[in-house]
């Protein structure tokens, strides 16, 4: 009998959801969403279906914008998963290689990065430097990629000898960006929305450029909890640069990405193994982990996280159970990957 009634409540709080009721368990685990505060957007997808979609807090606490399926958010570092999946459909057009040196593509660099591949700096081997610390103290102007280029030109050693050792590095992921553009001969906003973001009709997503492209559609701006108040801090000097971090998208653009990931309607089944295999062990981060191309592996999930300044997002899929989960947030605090994984406790059940 106990055991029957254990099973009822789980099928309860797996149960789709109205969009106005939420299981108590993931109620309260999006509690500090909820409210006059910087918010969040969650997408649960099971077997390809939404399960519960919906938004929590502000995407605009200034003006009272609240937080919906639809805002977007800058992805940060999920954003790597889509500068990988370019590379790897420029490998299957033979435009470019993995083994390719990057220097063969961005011939400014340093002669010591003749020996970093492409592939390298997809799974973080590369070893360059990390450009964050080579801008100068006193700088106030957003970083470009092209002043990470000539940042990392003017180094003549990195942190490993390439392939030795795992390092993230998010100047291997702007430099990528720029192979990118040189492969294709289109601008990366371009490459980007014509292979990727059009196909598969995810139509309010993009790569933001400041100043120069179209403005985000249902922006989320990012906020910072400062003495007890939160505080707009949406840019900082790192917020322009593009292939490690610049994607904006929403909780309903990304399940169509996610449905993407399980057959050939973009990536052919050879680039996805390519993208989900574990190609180096993770170090020096707080979890365990090996990193494919863009995703991180941990037992049977692929995921990723992304933080910049005003923002924290996560996306862990469970391949084999058809399950997804998305929290997508503009603020610093908290760290939203915990949290997924408590959310999706239900849907774990045997």
């Amino acid at each position: 009998m106990r055991l029957a009634l254990i099973l009822l409540a789980a099928l309860a709080l797996i149960a789709p959801c109205r969009a106005d009721e939420l299981p108590a368990s993931v109620a309260k685990l999006m509690q500090p969403y909820t409210g006059d505060v910087p918010g969040a957007s969650l997408l649960i997808l099971k077997d390809g279906k939404p399960v519960i979609r919906r938004g929590f807090g502000y995407a605009d606490l200034e003006h009272h914008v609240p937080a919906t399926p639809t805002t977007d958010y800058r992805l940060a570092s999920v954003s790597k998963q889509f500068t990988a999946a370019a590379i790897l459909l420029l490998a299957e057009d033979h435009r470019l290689s993995l083994d390719d040196s990057v220097r063969h593509w961005l011939p400014t660099l340093p002669p010591f990065a003749d020996r970093i591949t492409l592939r390298q700096l997809l799974d973080h081997t590369g070893g360059l430097l990390d450009y964050e610390d080579l801008i100068p103290a006193t700088q106030t102007e957003q970083v470009s990629d092209a002043e990470v280029l000539r940042l990392i030109a003017r180094t003549d050693h990195g942190y490993f000898p390439p392939g030795s050792a795992y390092r993230y590095s998010n100047t291997g992921y702007v430099l990528l960006g720029l192979v990118i553009e040189k492969a294709s001969g289109m601008t990366l906003p371009a490459f980007l929305k014509a292979r990727i973001f059009a196909p598969l009709h995810m139509d309010h997503t993009l790569l933001y450029e400041h100043q120069r492209g179209p403005a985000v559609p249902n922006r989320a701006y990012g906020y910072s909890l400062v003495d007890g108040h939160w505080q707009r801090t949406d840019q900082s000097v790192t917020s322009a640069t593009r292939g490690d971090g610049g994607i904006y998208a929403s909780i309903d653009d990304l399940a169509r990405w996610d449905a993407a990931l399980y057959d050939d309607r973009l990536l052919s089944a050879a680039s996805r193994q390519l993208a989900f295999s574990p190609h180096v062990k993770v170090t020096g981060e707080p979890y365990e982990a090996q990193y494919g191309f863009g995703w991180r592996i941990t037992g049977d999930t692929l995921w990723h996280s992304g933080e910049s300044m005003g923002f924290r997002n996560v996306i862990v899929r469970w391949p084999k159970r058809h399950l997804t989960v998305i929290l997508l947030s503009n603020r610093n605090d908290p760290e939203p990957y915990q949290t997924v994984l408590k959310i999706a406790r239900p849907w774990l059940v045997d």
